[in-house]
């Protein structure tokens, strides 16, 4: 995880999850309506994720 990466996910989370699937954008996008904090949790947790 780079750290321009963190920054984007801190900001703006389904831009930084963009790259990893429509699955993660659209969890990611749900979670960050509901909430700035889910949004952000849901996104570092993808980004940190070794098997993708």
């Amino acid at each position: 995880m780079s750290f321009w990466r963190v920054l984007l996910s801190i900001f703006f989370p389904p831009l930084a999850v963009l790259d990893k699937g429509c699955g993660s954008i659209f969890i990611v996008f749900l979670l960050w309506l509901c909430g700035w904090v889910p949004g952000v949790i849901a996104a570092l947790v993808i980004l940190n994720n070794p098997e993708r």
